[in-house]
């Protein structure tokens, strides 16, 4: 995936109307996207922890309507999220910088399973196109029918809307180092111009080619995109059942087997229930499930299980975290009187 995100700064440097080095790259807050240097520039995940900031790098927030800038309530959140988006191009070019691209999982996953409002990407792009840079769409964990309405989590903005870079990998070689960058016809073509070959050590391998399109094989003969469907509508069903079961859930937000539960404190603030949500990962743990937090508040429940993840599977997964949740409060009372007790036994 790395390999993929590495290789698109090739073309977006000849793509786009500047050089990396003299331009502004756009990335959502708590966005990743790779762990080499250039890719840790464009992920404030990462660079929060290290150097900070590059002063070409401009962050924009993520489009989240359940705890984000804009939420449920707001009567346009779609525009408002593009408009920041716009007001950072707008500070970049007083600046005297030009935009090169804006990087962007399809759906935000370190960020927090976000679903971003359909239209956003294309408002976005639109401010990007009009400053010279071009709209890159990170695929690395959503594609390949894991979102099971579409093959690429882009589309669920819209059959309309086409990025003009695409990054894949993951999923792509199912366990093997595969990844693969599409552009359009247009950026290729001005990348050719410049005489310079692309050259990758790794590239085109005949193992790995044939790794992938053995994949694509199985996705397309076992059905697993319609099988991505089925099941995670089924397991949002059943998540939605606990949130009116356990006020600790917040939200449950994804699309086909991608999806988050963001565990709050409190309804009204919303608050990230982020020990809780390591005590319950460590539980399941226990129980021989594996799932991790996301989130600025490492309080979202991450749910991307391998595609052939069955209801029985979902069924039993759900089940065991109401067991841990229904046992979670009380010994969440237990332990707010035990630290009464010590508090006072103290004074």
């Amino acid at each position: 995936s790395t390999s993929a995100l590495r290789s698109l700064f090739l073309f977006q440097n000849t793509g786009s109307t500047v050089k990396l080095l003299f331009s502004s790259a756009d990335c959502f807050l708590s966005a990743y996207h790779g762990h080499l240097t250039s890719l840790i520039d464009i992920s404030p995940y990462k660079f929060r922890n290290l150097e900070g900031q590059k002063e070409w790098v401009h962050v924009a927030p993520v489009p989240d309507t359940y705890r984000g800038l804009y939420r449920e309530d707001h009567e346009d959140p779609v525009t408002a999220y593009a408009n920041e988006v716009k007001n950072i191009i707008e500070q970049a070019h007083k600046k005297g910088r030009k935009i090169a691209a804006f990087f962007a999982e399809s759906l935000p996953s370190v960020g927090g399973q976000i679903i971003p409002p359909e239209g956003y990407f294309q408002k976005v792009a639109e401010h990007v196109h009009k400053a010279g840079g071009v709209f890159v769409a990170d695929e690395i964990q959503v594609g390949f029918g894991r979102v099971g309405k579409h093959f690429w989590a882009f589309q669920l903005q819209g059959e309309e809307f086409i990025p003009d870079i695409v990054t894949m990998g993951k999923p792509i070689g199912n366990g093997h180092p595969l990844a693969c960058v599409a552009t359009t016809k247009e950026i290729a073509e001005a990348f050719a111009a410049t005489g310079v070959e692309y050259f990758n050590t790794f590239g085109g391998n005949p193992v790995s080619c044939a790794i992938g399109l053995a994949v694509l094989d199985v996705i397309e003969k076992e059905q697993l995109q319609v099988h991505a469907t089925e099941v995670g509508n089924f397991l949002m069903k059943l998540l939605t059942e606990q949130k009116i079961k356990h006020p600790i859930i917040g939200d449950v937000r994804g699309s086909g087997l991608f999806i988050g539960v963001d565990l709050i404190k409190d309804q009204a603030k919303r608050t990230p229930a982020t020990e809780e949500a390591e005590y319950l990962i460590t539980r399941l743990k226990e129980e021989y499930i594996l799932l991790s937090t996301d989130g600025p508040g490492r309080n979202v429940l991450k749910f991307k299980p391998p595609m052939c993840f069955t209801m029985e599977d979902a069924k039993f997964v759900v089940d065991t975290i109401d067991k841990l949740l229904t046992a979670l409060v009380p010994a969440a009372v237990f332990s707010l009187q035990t630290a009464a007790a010590v508090a006072s036994y103290g004074a």
